[in-house]
């Protein structure tokens, strides 16, 4: 069935235009990307801090194991040196002051941080107070996330394992938008000093999305995708009533029933 035809029973077919992305790129076309804004730590976020040396004592003294928690401390030394090694290492939550209690070098400021910056700092906390010679300090995100919204195939919230983490990577992550999903006006909603503040995004501009100051996101944005007029109309009660057959086989009838007494009384 045509869109002509599907235009006449109230139902709509989409454009190309208006599902296409990146519709302004062309091939070998040198778009500018948006400098990348480093994720910085706050609070209540859950970071993972692993100490390495040389020595399986002190990797046993740095590192909190798992097991200890769940334990209440009953892991001897020699099975928290195994769970460090393993990777098992209890996360640290920074607290609503932006710190952390780290094991030997005590509370810790690090909110504002980056994950590298952190890392460095508690590195050099370790040499300077002459604890460790050459450590080697991990710090992994465990919580931070974005959340997925509107007309995308899997609305869900989607973990940032990466600095680079993009609004592609995002929608990608939720199976890409829906047929019904307005491809021009992708909102993304951000905390910035206390405040909300909405983005907008047009994918089916290259240039729009990689120029967009939210192209890396950051944890705890929002991405919302709009739907589309057709979704919308559908959504409410009344809204799909001339898409579905019953309501035109009705109007048939009656127009049949009016046509067969109209016949009736000019004979």
């Amino acid at each position: 069935m045509t869109c002509g035809i599907m235009a006449v029973l109230i139902t709509s077919c989409s454009a190309p235009k208006d599902v296409t992305y990146f519709q302004d790129i062309v091939p070998g076309q040198e778009i500018p990307v948006m400098s990348e804004t480093p994720i910085t730590l706050e609070p209540n976020d859950k970071v993972q801090i692993l100490v390495s040396t040389s020595d399986p004592r002190l990797n046993a003294l740095f590192n909190l194991p798992v097991a200890s928690t769940r334990m209440s401390g009953s892991t001897t030394s020699a099975d928290a040196s195994s769970s460090a090694t393993n990777g098992e290492v209890a996360p640290y939550t920074i607290n609503k002051a932006g710190n952390i209690n780290f094991p030997v070098l005590g509370q810790l400021h690090i909110a504002g941080m980056t994950r590298d910056e952190l890392a460095e700092y508690i590195r050099r906390e370790l040499i300077s107070r002459d604890l460790a010679k050459n450590p080697i300090v991990t710090v992994e995100y465990l919580n931070l996330a974005v959340s997925v919204m509107g007309a995308v195939n899997r609305p869900g919230r989607y973990g940032i394992s990466r600095e680079d983490f993009t609004i592609i990577d995002a929608l990608s992550a939720a199976g890409d938008l829906t047929i019904y999903g307005r491809r021009d006006n992708i909102k993304v909603i951000r905390k910035e000093n206390g405040v909300q503040k909405a983005y907008y995004i047009d994918l089916s501009s290259g240039k729009n999305v990689s120029q967009s100051p939210v192209y890396f996101l950051r944890q705890g944005d929002v991405v919302y995708v709009e739907p589309n007029n057709t979704m919308k109309r559908n959504a409410t009660p009344n809204g799909n009533i001339w898409s579905t057959p019953g309501i035109w086989l009705s109007l048939l009838s009656s127009a049949i029933g009016v046509t067969t007494l109209v016949l009736t009384l000019t004979k």
